[in-house]
């Protein structure tokens, strides 16, 4: 893969304001890991024991059929492996805070030259380094954490147990749905097109909470004969639509702003200004800078806060330009207002069309991104010592979920039974990972034949 895919900016990513669920993003991506190849194969040298299962009891992604025994592999508890196994030594390669301070003291002295353009060449160096062993330990510690763990903390995200979280989520859409009523208000009494531009953004921040949430709620009320795939991709595809609705919205705008431009005769040089309209507009930019400032302190905890606070970073600017172009129409110039409310139209077209982008991305079926890859491949390898080598590893999005296609080699001699026992121990464990919406295991036997599906389909 090239490059990681920018999916941050999806609505279908944001926390919901009341949750019905839990939803993950994908891990953060690692500078220090290396890309795992979707088609090379990859040997497992070393027994494997699995460290990504810690639960006895677990529930079924879909019903299953068929006759059952004691001795179904589906009727028994999945395995429960100790959490320090490390078949690899990859916990070996994680520095200490000792070793970090060392490794940074030493790029530090390392002088090549004079003056402060060189020191200030080490020091970024050092601090690259440092960074570098950072997200590796990072990476580390997330392949050596128990699928059950992965589980815990996707739900802790979502605010299991996590007031701060809850505080950021749900105080955002309440202020939300309170500013859109304000700024509603400012526009209407005041005339100002840009004012109105400000209001349209303000009005559609809470709608798309509210599209999450009744696209949530269809998701889970499937009916399984009919959409047997479930229907988790209607969220994204609703947020398609949400995103060129509000860019409608935003045309509308330029076409007024743009009409009010050429017909303008008042033989004024400037408009009247509505004061309480400002005083509205200036609490809305008063109250997203306070949600601002929350989110920014928790951005790095938080990988859908981060989400949050760059919608309130975007806001701040909106109002405040809003407010600058419209006080500009009334003590300035009259062509100033409509001339804001163009500029901001055109941004806020221009922000909804990189989300949608983000959202097609996640309809098409966009990969996932590294770190992610590298999960999925190290739990297959560690997962049996009869899976010899992994031969392909996939994992792509279908809505803001993913796909997983897993091909691994084992004896030619084992039997069916064992072989479909190891495969779907590893199925359902790949499935247990809170991002994972469907896992598919292939077994084979070796390694030299052509992949099992073709890229481009042949008619």
């Amino acid at each position: 893969m090239s490059s990681e895919p920018d999916l941050h900016r999806a609505i279908s990513m944001r926390p919901l304001p009341f949750n019905n669920g839990f939803r993950q993003e994908s891990p953060r991506p690692s500078e220090a890991s290396l890309h795992p190849s979707s088609s090379d194969a990859i040997t497992v040298i070393k027994s494997g024991k699995s460290t990504a299962i810690d639960s006895d009891k677990i529930d079924e992604p879909f019903a299953r059929h068929g006759h059952r025994n004691e001795t179904d592999i589906e009727l028994q508890s999945i395995p429960t492996y100790d959490e320090d196994t490390d078949p690899y030594q990859l916990a070996s390669k994680i520095k200490t805070p000792d070793e970090m301070a060392q490794i940074r003291a030493n790029s530090s002295r390392k002088r090549d030259g004079f003056g402060p353009l060189k020191t200030n060449k080490n020091a970024y160096r050092a601090r690259k380094i440092a960074k570098f062993y950072e997200a590796q330990n990072e990476n580390i510690s997330d392949l050596l954490k128990p699928v059950e763990d992965h589980r815990r903390l996707a739900k802790e995200e979502e605010g299991a147990d996590h007031l701060q979280f809850k505080i950021a989520v749900q105080g955002s859409f309440i202020a939300n749905v309170i500013l859109a009523g304000l700024q509603l208000y400012g526009a209407a009494s005041s005339g100002s097109l840009s004012l109105f531009t400000t209001m349209v953004d303000s009005v559609f921040d809470p709608m798309s909470n509210i599209t999450l949430i009744l696209c949530n709620r269809a998701v889970k009320r499937v009916d399984g004969r009919r959409f047997p795939s479930g229907k988790a991709r209607i969220e994204t595809a609703g947020n398609i639509f949400f995103c060129f609705l509000m860019c409608a919205v935003s045309a509308i705008i330029i076409v007024e702003s743009i009409r009010e431009l050429v017909t303008y005769n008042s033989g004024q040089d400037t408009k009247k200004l509505h004061i309480p309209s400002i005083i509205a507009v200036a609490v809305a930019f008063c109250t997203k800078f306070a949600l601002f400032l929350y989110c920014w302190a928790l951005r790095n905890k938080y990988s859908q806060i981060r989400i949050l606070w760059e919608d309130h970073r975007n806001d701040l600017f909106i109002n405040g330009f809003g407010i600058l172009t419209s006080v500009g129409g009334a003590k300035l110039r009259w062509w100033i207002d409509p001339m804001g409310a163009i500029l901001l139209s055109v941004l806020i077209i221009f922000l909804w069309l990189r989300t949608a982008y983000s959202e097609f991305q996640l309809l098409i079926g966009v990969t996932a991104d590294t770190h992610m890859l590298q999960l999925i491949t190290y739990i297959s390898m560690t997962h049996s010592p009869e899976v010899k080598q992994i031969d392909t590893v996939r994992a792509y999005h279908s809505g803001p979920r993913l796909i997983v296609e897993v091909d691994i080699v084992m004896d030619p001699n084992d039997t069916l039974r064992h072989t479909h026992d190891v495969a779907e121990e590893l199925q359902i464990k790949l499935e247990s990972l809170p991002n994972v919406e469907r896992a598919y295991v292939h077994v084979d036997f070796e390694t030299s034949h052509a992949p099992e599906h073709f890229l481009k389909k042949e008619l």
